[in-house]
């Protein structure tokens, strides 16, 4: 008998990197995190407040991780979405109500994203009309959703945001105050004003987002049946160690991805519009602004290729949580990989939610601010999504011997207490 030849080239390369081999649903969702709304909050953040509210990416990178990797390993083990789960150990009144918010949010989110990639073209290209292009960039998306499996075209689009890595270049390019960097990330905001209060509750709810929470879960569960030797854990417990394994650093890695962006967005415009008197961000070409040490006349340019990149990766993730989680409590077929005919109610919620999401555009919000307060209402709205997702975690009838322990079970709730606290300080700092 012949022996089979090693794999050559790249194809071998590939083979020999355990660590890419466990990167997957994770990494797409870090991508995703640091959608428009994403970079339009940490440059407000940074651009308002300087280094003084560093210290929240700090907080919710154990928090976060720990929050997907619940919602990875929900799907994982019991081979259904989060919201299938939910109607399993939750009053369906209360679930239905969860999705109805879920789907409210996630539709002004699509709507914020098309219009900031409507106006960063029009920036870029100095002519022509925003809504126009909002328009375009609302079919093209819903057309890649509808007829191109969404993993084939989500790689291409994680490259585009290779340009958010300008950010990271530009905390190495500029003289920085390191003591007052350093300060930032370990420090609470000393005078905790109206604004910093809300603007807490914005990063909270970009970062920590309820769509993120419904999208890796059933990713997962489609990672099980795309793969005839991957079966829910609750079947086939053997699995558990090389699962469980591969979702913990898939998880790390894309959020340690996803936090490092943010982080370096917020100091970058801390130590540029911050430093130069520019404390509220009100427009695409202000936001832009932060990228010209490194990008010069091309800072626009470079700042619309990461809000377009961001914003086609991110509104399949969006409008798909909205279908996954509707399709699973209704029991319809659902998965970016079926055929428009394949799934109609799971194509329907997401074509919906991105056609209503056109309506941001006409209200006359600005696109920036559209994007900041669409993280806001993310940051309070994801605080019963979580407590609903970690009564799933815990339940034994769904999730059997692999319910979540001590320390994942205890960071899930404090996740959960921690985006409770800051949407409960905004509200009292605001009516005081």
């Amino acid at each position: 008998m012949t022996a089979a030849l090693p794999p050559t080239g790249l194809k071998s390369r590939l083979h020999r990197a355990p660590l890419l081999e466990k990167l997957g649903p994770g990494i797409i969702t870090g991508a995703a995190d640091d959608d428009p709304s994403g970079i339009a909050t940490y440059s407000q953040g940074g651009a308002q407040f300087g280094f003084n509210l560093l210290w929240t990416l700090v907080l919710t990178f154990p928090l976060m991780v720990s929050i997907q990797m619940i919602s990875a390993l929900i799907g994982r083990v019991t081979g259904r979405g989060l919201a299938h789960n939910m109607a399993q150990v939750m009053p369906r009144g209360i679930v239905h109500v969860l999705l109805v918010l879920l789907f409210i949010a996630n539709t002004i989110n699509v709507g914020a994203d098309l219009a900031a990639m409507g106006e960063a073209a029009r920036l870029v290209l100095g002519l022509g009309e925003p809504h126009g292009f909002t328009l375009v960039f609302a079919l093209l998306s819903l057309g890649l959703q509808l007829f191109i499996p969404y993993r084939k075209y989500s790689r291409f689009l994680t490259v585009l945001t290779f340009s958010l890595f300008a950010y990271v270049a530009i905390v190495f390019l500029l003289p920085l105050d390191w003591k007052a960097v350093g300060v930032g990330l370990i420090g609470l905001h000393p005078n905790l004003t109206e604004g910093a209060a809300t603007t807490i509750v914005a990063i909270f709810g970009t970062t920590i987002s309820p769509y993120l929470f419904f999208w890796q879960s059933a990713q997962e569960v489609e990672e099980v049946a795309q793969h005839a030797d991957q079966h829910p854990l609750v079947e086939r417990p053997r699995e558990a160690p090389e699962a469980v394994s591969r979702i913990r650093v898939d998880t790390i890695v894309g959020m340690l991805a996803s936090n490092l962006i943010a982080l370096a967005i917020m100091i970058a415009t801390a130590a540029t519009l911050h430093q130069h008197g520019i404390t509220q961000i009100n427009t695409a070409a202000q936001a832009a602004e932060a990228l010209r040490p490194i990008a010069g006349q091309f800072a626009f340019a470079l700042f619309a290729v990461g809000i377009i990149g961001t914003g086609l990766l991110a509104i399949p993730v969006l409008a798909g949580s909205s279908g996954y989680a509707v399709a699973e409590s209704y029991g319809w077929k659902a998965g970016l990989d079926n055929m428009p005919w394949q799934a109609r109610g799971f194509y329907g919620v997401i074509g919906a939610a991105v056609v209503l999401g056109l309506g941001i555009d006409y209200s006359g919000l600005d696109p920036i601010k559209a994007l900041y307060w669409s993280a806001v209402l993310n940051g309070i709205i994801a605080v019963p999504m979580m407590a609903a997702l970690m009564v799933v975690a815990g339940s034994k009838k769904r999730m059997g011997r692999f319910r979540v322990g001590k320390v994942l079970g205890g960071l899930g709730w404090l996740s959960t207490l921690v985006m409770a606290a800051a949407a409960v300080t905004m509200i009292y700092v605001s009516l005081s």
